[in-house]
Order: structure tokens, then C-alpha cells, then sequence
């Protein structure tokens, strides 16, 4: 069954209402948001509804909401990850809850999806942190195969409200359209994603992603309405993949 993994502990109000629906938070460990009180109560909002917890590590850019391209060496890369797991296990160690995931948020997901180097810091801070943890990526992206290739278990990550770009990535957020917002459009994204394992990019070609979880982004002003119809599109796509 696809798994919906959703960006959490934001500061937005509608984590309460998102998390029944999802199986995988991803909580902002104060870095570009949240704060420690944020992740105490996400947590146990996950916990409720028994949803894997994960930290959503980031660039420390709460002015910018971590959407702001940076150029770290490689030690302090690495060490900026390794300081929110930490502070995301002694939360969850409070909690009695186990951490099961990471994933980069904003300019850090994308960039180093596409920077191998990148992607591999990052691998291996995690690893060496903790080597059982998942790290979320983009599908087909150096996230994905830095992560194999130092032995951690890595989940392709696939967007149902992004819009794609013919090479995979996803369209900058200063274009028009790369956040859907309609409905319809997001209906059609993510029935063919479940379906097929493509997704039309903005260009309007056809590209083919790996997906093992499905990502709906907290602050999108859809959120609600999305994770419900996904929840609906995912409960079909089960029941006619069962049938055939």
C-alpha cells in the first residue's frame, strides 16, 4: 500500500486534521521551523494516530521557511544534519516513540537531489547516526542511490500537489503552476501516479517515477481536501490492483 508522508510541526493549524489521514510525518526540528514545543506536540499527535515520526532536517532558514539554496562544506553539512537528529531522538526518547525516518526539506531536498556529493553527506550523517533510520528521497535522484550506496534503506518519494520538470526535478516555486492548487489537477496527478508511475511534467511529456511514498505538503491551502481525495484514489488503486 502507497504510503502518504506529510510535512508537519510547521506552525501551520492543520496538523490535527492532516494526521488521521497520512503514515509518515515529517517534523520540522526548528531549523527552518517549529520549535521544541511544536515537536513535543506533533509527536503526540503522531503517536495518537499511529503514524511513523521522522525528522524533516533543514537549512537553519526560518526567514526563508528553508527554501533558500545554500553551499555548506561538506563537515558542516554533515554536522547540521547529525544536530537535528539529535535534537529529533531526544524528543522522541521523551516520547517513548521510536524515530523511523528522515527526509530534507525545501532547498536542501533539492539540491541535494541533484548533487551525488551532496546526497552522500547527507547518506552518511544519517547512517552514522543511526542505520536503521529510512531517508525519504526524490524518485530516481542521488538522494535514492547515495543512500544505497553506503546500506541505508531509502524510500523514493513521488508528489502528488508538485509539479515535475522533463529531467525529474521539481519545478522551482517561483514558476507559475509548480504548486497545484486545483482539484482537478491534482486528481489527475495522482491517479496517474498511483495507477501508472508517471506523473505529466510542465513541459508535457511523461516521465516514470519510483514511488514507495506519496508526499502532500502541510501548507498547501488544499491540504485537506488533497489528503482526503489521495486517501480515496489510493483505497481504489488497492482495490483493482488486488482484483487483477
Amino acid at each position: 500500500m502507497m504510503i502518504v508522508n506529510c510535512d508537519m510541526g510547521e506552525g501551520l493549524d492543520n496538523d490535527a486534521l492532516l494526521m488521521p489521514y497520512i503514515g509518515a510525518a515529517n517534523i520540522a526540528t526548528g531549523y527552518h521551523a517549529g520549535d521544541a514545543g511544536t515537536i513535543k506536540t506533533t509527536i503526540e499527535l503522531a503517536q495518537k494516530h499511529g503514524v511513523s515520526i521522522g525528522a524533516h532536517v533543514a537549512y537553519p532558514d526560518k526567514e526563508n521557511f528553508g527554501r533558500t539554496n545554500m553551499a555548506l562544506p561538506d563537515n558542516e553539512l554533515f554536522t547540521l544534519i547529525q544536530q537535528q537528529l539529535h535534537i529529533m531522538q531526544t524528543a522522541c526518547t521523551v516520547a517513548g516513540v521510536k524515530l523511523f525516518h528522515v527526509k530534507p526539506h525545501g532547498a536542501l531536498y533539492n539540491q541535494s537531489a541533484a548533487s551525488y556529493t551532496m546526497a552522500l553527506v547527507i547518506a552518511q550523517a544519517v547512517k552514522d547516526f543511526d542505520n536503521a533510520l529510512v531517508l525519504l528521497g526524490l524518485s530516481n535522484s542521488y538522494s535514492v542511490t547515495a543512500a544505497q550506496s553506503v546500506g541505508l534503506k531509502a524510500w523514493e518519494e513521488a508528489f502528488a500537489d508538485r509539479s515535475y520538470e522533463d529531467d525529474g526535478s521539481l519545478t522551482p516555486r517561483n514558476i507559475t503552476g509548480s504548486v497545484i492548487t486545483e482539484i482537478s489537477a491534482f486528481e489527475r496527478q495522482a491517479q496517474l501516479l498511483l495507477q501508472n508511475k508517471q506523473v505529466i511534467t510542465r513541459q508535457g511529456n511523461t516521465i516514470t517515477l519510483n514511488a514507495d511514498t506519496v508526499c502532500l505538503h502541510g501548507d498547501n491551502p488544499m491540504a485537506i481536501d488533497f489528503v482526503r481525495h489521495l486517501q480515496s484514489l489510493i483505497t481504489l488503486s488497492n482495490n483493482i490492483n488486488n482484483q487483477q
